[in-house]
C-alpha cells in the first residue's frame, strides 16, 4: 500500500506543515473541511505544495521524521526544487480520480438482448 509524505501551506505561505498519509486526497479534503482544526482561520492549510510516495509505511515514517526536523529554509528549498511556483498540486491528483470517475459514469448502457 502506498504512503505519502507531504507539505501543505496556506495561501500566504506563512505556515509549512509536514504530514504523512495513506490517502492523500482524503487527507487534503479533511484539511479543507476542518480549516480551524490546527490553526486559526487566517492559516487554512489548503495548498499541497510537495509530496513523496513510498511503498511501505516504514520508509514513509523514516522520511517523515527527517523532513519534520528540517528548518523552514530547508523545507522551502525542497518545495522549490520540484515546484518553483508553489502551485497547488491537488489539482493534478484530483484530476486522475475525476477522469476515472467520469469514464465510468459516461459509458453507454446497452440494452440486454432477449
Amino acid at each position: 500500500m502506498k504512503k505519502f509524505v507531504y507539505i501543505v501551506t496556506d495561501r500566504n505561505r506563512t505556515t509549512l506543515h509536514v504530514g504523512m498519509s495513506a490517502d492523500l486526497i482524503k487527507t487534503l479534503d479533511f484539511y479543507k473541511k476542518m480549516p480551524n482544526l490546527f490553526f486559526d482561520s487566517a492559516q487554512q492549510l489548503t495548498r499541497l505544495v510537495y509530496f513523496e510516495e513510498f511503498r511501505t509505511e516504514a520508509q514513509a515514517l523514516h522520511r517523515f521524521k527527517i523532513v519534520s526536523r528540517f528548518t523552514r529554509a530547508q523545507k522551502e528549498r525542497m518545495v522549490r526544487s520540484c515546484n518553483p511556483d508553489w502551485i497547488d498540486l491537488t489539482i493534478g491528483l484530483d484530476f486522475e480520480n475525476m477522469f476515472i470517475h467520469q469514464q465510468l459514469t459516461n459509458q453507454a448502457v446497452l440494452p440486454f438482448a432477449v
